[in-house]
């Protein structure tokens, strides 16, 4: 049993909104087991087609790293501000929403290098902009 899949069956119970005994139950049904932490892998494979005839839809993983060094500089200064508090929202969608007003591009990943500087000099602008407000 890996880490991974325990996770994903605690993912689908939350995501469900399934409670203590609903989720025991469908466990029992899917694996004979009352616990998916003694479960096998193939068990726990069991229990998440169960989860998914109930209707959950496991989202995708995680977005892989751009190979373009300036997409990869965007990015990385966004995620900064994101963590420093200076964004009100810091996800994807409203990093493309920013990439867009700035250069008329939909996704960071098509920004050419070009491109991609005015975005990045306009991050460290709003870097500064916030350090000195929490300087002052």
């Amino acid at each position: 049993m890996s880490r991974a899949m325990l996770a994903k069956v605690h993912i689908a119970r939350k995501e469900l909104a399934l409670d203590e005994v609903a989720y025991r139950a469908v466990l029992m049904s899917a694996t004979g087991k009352a616990s998916a932490k003694d479960c096998s892998e193939r068990e726990l494979n069991a229990a998440l087609a169960e989860f998914r005839r109930l209707g959950w839809q496991p989202k995708g993983g995680p977005t892989k790293k751009s190979d373009k060094l300036h997409v990869r500089k965007v990015f990385a200064i966004w995620g900064d501000l994101g963590r420093s508090g200076a964004l009100a929202n810091a996800s994807r969608e409203a990093l493309r929403a920013f990439v867009k007003r700035q250069t008329d591009v939909a996704d960071p990943e098509w920004l050419t290098a070009a491109q991609a500087n005015l975005v990045t000099e306009a991050l460290k602008a709003m870097q500064r902009r916030h350090a000195s407000k929490g300087a002052a």
